[in-house]
C-alpha cells in the first residue's frame, strides 16, 4: 500500500508540474518482458506456418466432433468441419499480427488474455493439422483431459492452501501416492470405496500433520522434510504393495466411483458430457476450486491466511494465531492431495500400482507456480498439463508421425519451462519456507 501511495503522490507531482502521463518511466524489466512475449507470439505464429501450414494439402477438411462417443443424455450437435488450409492460414497470421501489435504498443492488461488466444490457436492449429482428412472427437478430448487434469489441479489446490501460509509442500507426491495405496487396501478390505475416500483423506492428512510438525515445530527445512516424507512414502507404499497386494488381487480391487449425470445440467451440448456426467471426485475437485477461491479472498480466514503467508510477525501483533493456522492449512492441504491421490484409483483405475502418481505431485507444483498461487490460475495451469497428457494417446490413434516417447514428455517439459520463468516470473508469498520464531 506505501508503494501505491508514492506512485500516486509521484502521478500528482507530475501533473502538478504538467508533466504528462505518457512521459512516465516504463520499468525496463517491465519492457524488457513485453518485448520477450511479443517475439514468442510471432515465433508461435511461425511455427504454425512452418510445420502445419507448409506440410498441409489444399482440399482436405479435419471433423471436430461435438458430441461424445458415448450415450448421453447431452443433446446432439453438428460436427464442426474446418478447411484445413485457410483456418491454418488464419491461425498463423493472427498470432503473428497479435505478437506485433504486443512489440509496437503492448496489450497491458489483455496480454495474458492474448497469451491465451494463442496458446489457443496453436493447440487448434495442431488438431486441425493432425486430424487433416480425418473425424477427430474433440469432446472425447476434453472429458479425458478434465479427468487427467484432476489430480493436478488436487496437487496445486493442497499447494495453495498449504503455501499461502507460508508452508513449502514438497510432499504433495508422498502424500498423493499414500493416499492411492491406502484407498485401494482399506476399499478392498472393507469392500466399500468410501470407506476406502475417507481412509485415503485421514492418512494424507497425517502427513500433512507430520510435516507441520518438523516445518512449524522443529524448524526442518521445509524442502528436505517435504522430500524426506517422499521417500518414506514411496518406501512404504511400494513394500506395501509388493509384499501384500500383488500377490493378493483381493486387496487391490476396491471398485471406482460411478458417473453420476447432474439433471438438466447434463443435456447441454459440449459442456453437459464434460462437466457434469462425471463422478462424485471430479465434482469434489470443482466444488473445492470454487470454495478455497471464495475463502481465500472473500473470507476473515482467507485474510489471516494470506497474511500470515506474507507477514506474519504482523499478522501476530494483530491477535492472529500464526502456528494454529500453519497446522490447520497444511494437514487440509494434505487432505485435499489425499483426495487427488483416491482419484487415481477410486475415480480412474481401481487398483494401485507402484509409484503411479507418476510425479504428478511435483506437475501441481508448477501449476501451482503458473497459476501464481491463486485457485483458477492453478485449475487452468492443470488443465494445460493435462491436455498434453491426453495427447500422446490420441496422436498413436490418429497415427501422427510424431514419436509417442516425445509426446509422454510434454508435461514434463512445459513443467521445466513454468519453472525456469520463461512465461512470466510469479511471485511468492514472501514468507514462504521462512521458519516462525513467535517473538
Amino acid at each position: 500500500m506505501s508503494a501505491m501511495r508514492q506512485i500516486a503522490r509521484g502521478e500528482a507531482q507530475q501533473k502538478g508540474r504538467g508533466i504528462s502521463a505518457s512521459t512516465t518511466l516504463i520499468d525496463p524489466q517491465a519492457r524488457r518482458r513485453s518485448r520477450t512475449m511479443g517475439i514468442l507470439l510471432i515465433l508461435i505464429g511461425l511455427a504454425i506456418y512452418l510445420f502445419f501450414v507448409r506440410t498441409s494439402e489444399a482440399g482436405l477438411t479435419t471433423a471436430f466432433g461435438l458430441n461424445p462417443g458415448r450415450q448421453t443424455a447431452a443433446m446432439e450437435v453438428p460436427d464442426l468441419v474446418l478447411p484445413v488450409l485457410p483456418s491454418l492460414y488464419f491461425m498463423a497470421i493472427a498470432s503473428i499480427c497479435i505478437g506485433v501489435f504486443q512489440l509496437a504498443r503492448g496489450w497491458g492488461r489483455a496480454e495474458g488474455s492474448m497469451l491465451g488466444l494463442v496458446a489457443l490457436f496453436l493447440t487448434m492449429a495442431f488438431l486441425t493439422w493432425a486430424g487433416k482428412g480425418k473425424s477427430l472427437n474433440l469432446i472425447g478430448i476434453l472429458e479425458t483431459t478434465l479427468q487427467r487434469a484432476t489430480p493436478i489441479a488436487l496437487a496445486a489446490l493442497s499447494g495453495v492452501l498449504c503455501e499461502r501460509s507460508g508452508i513449502v509442500n514438497i510432499a504433495i507426491e508422498g502424500m498423493m501416492l499414500t493416499a492411492a495405496a491406502t484407498s485401494a487396501l482399506v476399499g478392498s478390505l472393507t469392500h466399500s470405496i468410501w470407506i476406502g475416500l475417507i481412509a485415503s483423506l485421514l492418512m494424507a492428512g497425517l502427513l500433512g500433520l507430520l510435516l507441520a510438525v518438523l516445518s512449524v515445530r522443529f524448524k526442518v527445512n521445509q524442502v528436505i522434510s517435504g522430500t524426506a516424507i517422499n521417500i518414506l512414502a514411496t518406501g512404504v507404499t511400494s513394500y506395501v504393495s509388493a509384499r501384500y497386494m500383488q500377490p493378493n488381487q483381493a486387496l487391490n480391487n476396491p471398485g471406482k466411483f460411478p458417473n453420476l449425470p447432474i439433471p438438466l445440467l447434463s443435456r447441454i451440448p459440449v459442456l453437459g458430457p464434460i462437466f457434469f456426467e462425471t463422478n462424485i471426485l471430479v465434482y469434489l475437485m470443482l466444488f473445492l476450486l470454487v470454495l478455497i477461491h471464495v475463502m481465500l479472498y472473500y473470507t476473515r480466514w482467507g485474510l489471516r491466511t494470506r497474511a500470515i503467508g506474507e507477514h506474519p510477525h504482523a499478522a501476530a501483533t494483530l491477535g492472529i494465531d500464526v502456528i494454529r493456522m500453519r497446522y490447520t492449512n497444511v494437514a487440509l492441504g494434505g487432505m485435499v492431495a489425499g483426495l487427488g491421490g483416491a482419484f487415481l484409483v477410486l475415480g480412474s483405475v481401481p487398483r494401485f500400482d507402484e509409484l503411479m502418481t507418476a510425479g504428478k505431485g511435483f506437475i501441481g507444483l508448477a501449476a501451482l507456480i503458473f497459476g501464481k498461487w491463486n485457485p483458477f490460475g492453478a485449475f487452468g495451469a492443470s488443465l494445460i498439463f493435462g491436455f498434453t497428457d491426453t495427447l500422446q494417446a490420441k496422436l498413436q490413434i490418429l497415427e501422427v508421425p510424431i514419436p509417442s516417447q516425445f509426446m509422454r514428455m510434454l508435461p514434463y517439459l512445459i513443467t521445466m519451462v513454468v519453472l525456469a520463468g520463461v512465461v512470466g516470473r510469479a511471485q511468492a508469498p514472501a514468507a514462504e519456507g521462512q521458519p516462525y520464531e513467535k517473538q
